[in-house]
């Protein structure tokens, strides 16, 4: 046996494993044997973790296959000296969904349920759909859960029948356009609503030809659409719920707070999951008591559970990757990140699990993004735009371009506290049809910044962060 010099305290309990493990350059350690891959050739897409959840004393995975193709698949299970099996009730599937229901004491994940003492149960009229979330019931939220499915179909189901009922098709409640292909990828509940994320983006979207992604809630009664963006996750807790898309421009991350929604844009870290297919599968979770993690667009970052005022206080990033990451959680001391991490194009589809700490991400890569709060958008005379993150980068640089014929000023302004109290940083003339920028000063930082257009004009305003 190797000696432990390298483990990390937290692995000191998989010390049966210490033969199979391996440790990353960045901190963490894979076990090559707790891979999820389909049987032989049986996939020709993909092979990924898209869930998992600590529940009756065990950590549980469900595995997928895109497009429902493939075989091997399915349910697994992690015990306390880290022994990896699949379990005997797994159906192969395409399945990226997970919800503890406390009224029942059990846990849905995929298709299944499973209670207290670990006794998995399968919901037969969901084994052929890809599911994407599961989410509380708003009337009946002791007896009742939803399913989310990658078509946009929404199903209840009863938490102890099983039984379910189809509620929407959500492409013609939301009126998605024809031909657009529907990616629903996350919803929520919560503040008398559910949220759900529909993702459809292509080059389409990008020229501004169609709008197909979309944010939209629903009361129970009717559907509201809050934005034709693309979305790629909802989540949340009591009454606060957060929700993350992007579009041509930069992230944008919508807080609902005290009945209201508001919206804050974020940097990307990578254009790599800047269409439908690829953005799987960024998420917010509380990973910790009371500490959330997000993982949107190649950066993870600390997202606060409070927000007071309306206001969202303390977000901060903590890396650059360039990992997909269908979900986090912590299990018995270890942070562990689920994996979509090789396709069919450069072998037997597979993906495995990392298992670390959360100090472990801070040695990843210091963050770095770029984005903007207009990208060639029409801007009348004194808007403001939204609040672009700025806290957490070394160095930062404004482009500012005003793509119209007469001379307009950019006022930047600065809210280094958080609390929505803004001061005018400096004001920046530009020439019609011109270009400036503007380099802050090393070490400058504020925790949100925005631009205030003095004319109407078609303007771009992009920060680069290193």
């Amino acid at each position: 046996m190797k000696p432990l010099i390298l483990l990390a305290p937290a692995l000191l309990l998989a010390m049966g494993k210490v033969e199979a493990m391996s440790q990353t350059s960045a901190g963490g350690h894979v076990f090559p044997e707790m891979t999820v891959m389909a049987k032989g050739t049986g996939s020709t897409t993909e092979a990924g973790i898209g869930a998992l959840i600590p529940w009756a004393e065990k950590l549980w995975l469900v595995g997928y296959v895109a497009h429902i193709k493939g075989e091997g698949l399915g349910l697994y299970e992690i015990d306390s000296k880290m022994n990896f099996r699949r379990r005997p009730e797994s159906v192969t599937g395409t399945f990226a969904n997970r919800m503890v229901h406390w009224p029942s004491k059990q846990v849905f994940i995929g298709p299944h349920a499973i209670d207290e003492q670990g006794r998995v149960r399968t919901i037969p009229s969901l084994t052929g759909h890809r599911l994407t979330a599961t989410a509380p019931h708003l009337t009946d939220p002791d007896n009742k859960v939803y399913f989310l499915t990658m078509e946009g179909l929404l199903f209840e189901c009863d938490v102890k029948t099983l039984e379910t009922a189809q509620l929407a098709d959500l492409n013609k409640e939301l009126n998605l356009p024809g031909g657009a292909q529907p990616h629903y990828k996350g919803a929520w509940s919560g503040g008398g609503r559910l949220v759900i994320a529909n993702n459809t983006y292509d080059d389409r979207e990008y020229r501004g030809e169609r709008r197909a992604g979309r944010l939209a809630e629903w009361d129970g009664k009717a559907w509201k659409t809050l934005e034709e963006n693309p979305f790629i996750e909802v989540s949340g807790k009591g009454n606060t719920l957060y929700a993350v898309g992007w579009d041509s421009s930069s992230v944008i991350l919508r807080v609902f707070h005290g009945g209201k929604w508001s919206r804050y844009r974020l940097p990307q870290g990578s254009h790599e999951w800047e269409h439908t297919w690829f953005t799987e599968w960024m998420r917010i979770r509380q990973v910790q008591t009371e500490r959330f993690l997000m993982d949107a667009f190649g950066i993870f970052y600390i997202l606060p559970e409070p927000v007071y005022a309306g206001r969202v206080w303390g977000i901060k990033p903590i890396c650059s990757h360039l990992r997909i990451c269908p979900d986090m959680v912590c299990y018995r001391g270890m942070l562990v990140l689920a994996g979509d991490q090789t396709d069919s194009a450069v072998g037997q589809p597979q993906s495995g699990l990392w298992f670390g700490s959360m100090d472990d991400l801070w040695k990843w890569g210091k963050p770095t993004g770029w984005g903007g709060v207009w990208r060639k958008t029409g801007v009348a005379a004194g808007e403001t735009s939204d609040p672009f993150l700025m806290t957490g980068f070394d160095k930062k640089t404004l482009h500012l371009a005003n793509d119209s014929g007469a001379d307009t000023a950019f006022t930047v302004e600065v809210d280094f506290v958080g609390d929505g109290d803004w001061k005018a940083y400096r004001t920046i003339s530009v020439a019609a049809n011109g270009y400036e920028f503007h380099v802050f000063p090393d070490g400058f930082s504020a925790h949100w910044v925005r631009i205030r257009a003095s004319g109407a004009c078609r303007a771009t305003a992009w920060f680069v962060y290193n």
